[in-house]
Order: structure tokens, then C-alpha cells, then sequence
């Protein structure tokens, strides 16, 4: 029996359902863009405030700041750190893949598809841990919700870590939280926001080990997976293993700040950095949110908003850089027959 053609002119309930499905993405990529035009000009307009009371246009200000800078300094300072970012990272996400996908899955496999991965993140942070999915998927058979099953728990560990580290921050320098807290209550935003962290992670644990809600379906899933294997030293060595990046992202900011002629002290950094990471990776083009929080934080600095994309921009594309380099390799390894990679 054949299915009733559609009325002339008229649209099947899949086109109709596509066409909303579109709309609606299509609204959300506007409604990015117009938070982060938003972010811009008002980082914007901090900066041409700043440049009035000295009697400067905003690009003249701009111009000043950016010209008195280290800048032979700055790149000795951010290209090692890059490549000591890179190095850590691939080495986590190593360690995690080999912990709930592919046992024997080699550190030297993992350093060109990470690398490459970052050319992917130019687009978005996603897309790239979704190729190494994909690796995953090709070359040592893991079923791609579990691959990215253990993607995901890395990426809950990484707001944990900034949360953590915040929180440290936060605590051994809460003067210094409190005399940014002008133009927001942060020193009750933040102490806030970790207790909330604080209270969800047991619960979680317990959820996952089957105490809390025994009869939920949910952690049966192969995107669960990963949360179901992993025990609290996972969590633990995710952390550990992790922090070098982050230590290191607090010290060179600290004296790539210096360069541009910032006075910002390492307390600062340490409890507002993490902060910021974590506003970067809200879902707005060139991390807007991070922008406009750099000139809330300092707002002594205004210009320090252009300062965190100059380091924003420079790292994403070095990264991108790494990547390249690694391209061959990781084509190699994604499309290369199974048995010349057993050879090598």
C-alpha cells in the first residue's frame, strides 16, 4: 500500500519540522552574535571613557598601550608556554582515553590527533574533542558515545579545576576579591558559586555509583559510560595532572600583564583567571564574555579587555600552528590502513 502523496504545494511534516529546526538554530547563531556585539561595545565604551579623562581617542589610547609593550618579551614568554599547554594537555586527555576506551592506546598516537584537534577548535572547542571521537571511533573501534562519554567527563574535571583553583584563590587573597567587587558583588557571587559546585560532586559520585537513584536508567547509557568507570582517584589525577596548565596560564598572565605595563598581582590572577576561563567558554564568537569580565575584574584597566584578545587570539592560532604540523601525522593515523599503524 502506497503512502498518500502530499497536497500540491503543500510541505510533509519532516519539511516542516526541518525548517522550524533551522529557524531556530538560525535565531540562536543571531542571538550569539548580538550578546558578543554587545560585550564589545560595552568593553568599547569602557576604553573610550578611560582615553577621555586623558584626553585621547580610544584607538589613540589603544595605539599607546599597545606600543609600549614588551612585545619581543611577550612572544619569548607565550610561545614555550604553548607548547608546555599543548604537551599537558595531550598527555590528560591521553590518560583519560586510556582509562575508559583503549588501554593500549599510546601516548605518541595521541599527540597529532590532540594537535590537529586544535585546528578544528578554531571553529569550536567541541568540534575538536569530536574528531578525537572519531579517532577513536576508526582506529581502535570505541563506540562513539562512549568515546565521547570520557570527552565530557574531561570537560566537567576542567570547571572543576577552575572552580577549585578559584576557590584557592579566592581564599588566600579574598581582600583583593573584595576591592574588585565594584562594579559586582563578587565576593558573594563567588564564595556562591562553590558551595553549589561543593554540593553537586558527591551527589554526582553517588548518583553514578548507583547509591543515589538506583533504579535510573539513565547511567546505563553509553554516554554515561565514562562516569560509571570512573572512581574518585580519576577525578583526583584529572585534577593533578591538569594543574600545570592552569598554574602556568596564572604566571604567565601575571607577567604578560607586567609587559603591558598592568600592575596586576598574582592573588589577583589566581582567583580571577579560572574565572574567566570559565566565561570564555560560553558560547559566544571570540570569547565576548571573557572580554567584557577582563574590564569588570580590573576596571583600573580597561584596555586589558583588548589585552585578553591579543592572548586569546595568539594562543588559539600557535595552537592551530601546532596542529599543522602534526597534520600529516594525524591523517596518517585517522586514514592510514590499520596494519601499517600496528607496524610503525
Amino acid at each position: 500500500m502506497q503512502d498518500p502523496e502530499p497536497q500540491a504545494g503543500g510541505d510533509t511534516p519532516g519539511a516542516e519540522s526541518g525548517r522550524h529546526a533551522g529557524l531556530r538554530a538560525g535565531f540562536g547563531r543571531l542571538l550569539t552574535w548580538l550578546l558578543a556585539a554587545a560585550c564589545f561595545w560595552l568593553v568599547f565604551r569602557k576604553i573610550d571613557l578611560a582615553a577621555a579623562r586623558e584626553g585621547l581617542d580610544a584607538f589613540a589610547y589603544l595605539a599607546r598601550f599597545f606600543g609600549d609593550a614588551d612585545w619581543l618579551a611577550w612572544l619569548a614568554l607565550m610561545v614555550p608556554y604553548s607548547c608546555f599547554f599543548f604537551l599537558v594537555d595531550a598527555h590528560v586527555t591521553w590518560r583519560v582515553v586510556r582509562w575508559f576506551n583503549a588501554p593500549a592506546f599510546r601516548f605518541r598516537q595521541m599527540l597529532p590527533i590532540r594537535a590537529s584537534a586544535y585546528i578544528l577548535s578554531l571553529v569550536n572547542e567541541q568540534v575538536g574533542k569530536g574528531a578525537i571521537t572519531l579517532y577513536l571511533w576508526r582506529r581502535h573501534a570505541v563506540p562513539g558515545w562512549q568515546a565521547l562519554s570520557s570527552m565530557i567527563l574531561l570537560g566537567m574535571m576542567e570547571v572543576y579545576q577552575l572552580l577549585l583553583f578559584s576557590a584557592v584563590g579566592t581564599a588566600l587573597y579574598y581582600e583583593l576579591v573584595v576591592a574588585a567587587s565594584t562594579q559586582l558583588p563578587l565576593a558573594r557571587i563567588l564564595p556562591a558559586v562553590f558551595v553549589v559546585a561543593a554540593i553537586y560532586f558527591p551527589l554526582h559520585v553517588a548518583y553514578f555509583r548507583g547509591h543515589l537513584l538506583p533504579r535510573s536508567g539513565l547511567r546505563e547509557r553509553h554516554l554515561a559510560r565514562a562516569f560509571r568507570l570512573a572512581r574518585l582517584r580519576h577525578y583526583a589525577l584529572i585534577v593533578l595532572l591538569k594543574a600545570p596548565n592552569l598554574l602556568g596560564a596564572v604566571l604567565v598572565y601575571t607577567l604578560a600583564l607586567d609587559l603591558f605595563n598592568v600592575d596586576v598581582a598574582f592573588g589577583q590572577m589566581l582567583a580571577f583567571l579560572p574565572v574567566i576561563f570559565l566565561a570564555a567558554a560560553l558560547p559566544l564568537p571570540f570569547h565576548a564574555g571573557a572580554l567584557l569580565l577582563w574590564t569588570v575584574l580590573f576596571p583600573d584597566y580597561p584596555e586589558v579587555g583588548a589585552f585578553s584578545l591579543v592572548m586569546h587570539t595568539f594562543f588559539v592560532l600557535f595552537n592551530a600552528l601546532i596542529g599543522l604540523l602534526f597534520l600529516p601525522l594525524a591523517n596518517r593515523e585517522l586514514f592510514g590502513n590499520t596494519a601499517a599503524q600496528a607496524d610503525a
